[in-house]
């Protein structure tokens, strides 16, 4: 089963019965817009004993398509790393 954000602003809401849904769903767009905006600036998101995010780069370079073997330009990109804390991995691994 996945979880998307309507999912985790009903679970927040559950527990945080307090908080309005409007004000909960709020903090959930300025955490990821911080996390997007971080990573544009190649700046590396470190969640304490959690996860890192960093936005690694790929210089613009000609490829060979393999299919008929014709040069290809590819522009400069960005891939985004994740990497999970050992604690959550071995928690997660656990049975």
């Amino acid at each position: 089963m996945s979880k998307n954000k309507s999912d985790i602003l009903k679970q927040l809401s559950i527990n945080f019965p307090n908080f309005l849904k409007k004000d909960l769903s709020k903090v959930i767009e300025i955490i990821l817009e911080n996390i997007k905006n971080s990573l544009k600036n190649n700046e590396r998101v470190e969640l304490r004993d959690t996860m890192i995010f960093e936005a690694k780069s790929f210089k613009a370079r000609y490829a060979r398509d393999p299919r008929n073997n014709q040069k290809v330009f590819v522009p400069d990109r960005k891939l985004i790393k994740f990497k999970i804390s050992k604690k959550w991995q071995k928690e997660i691994n656990e049975k």
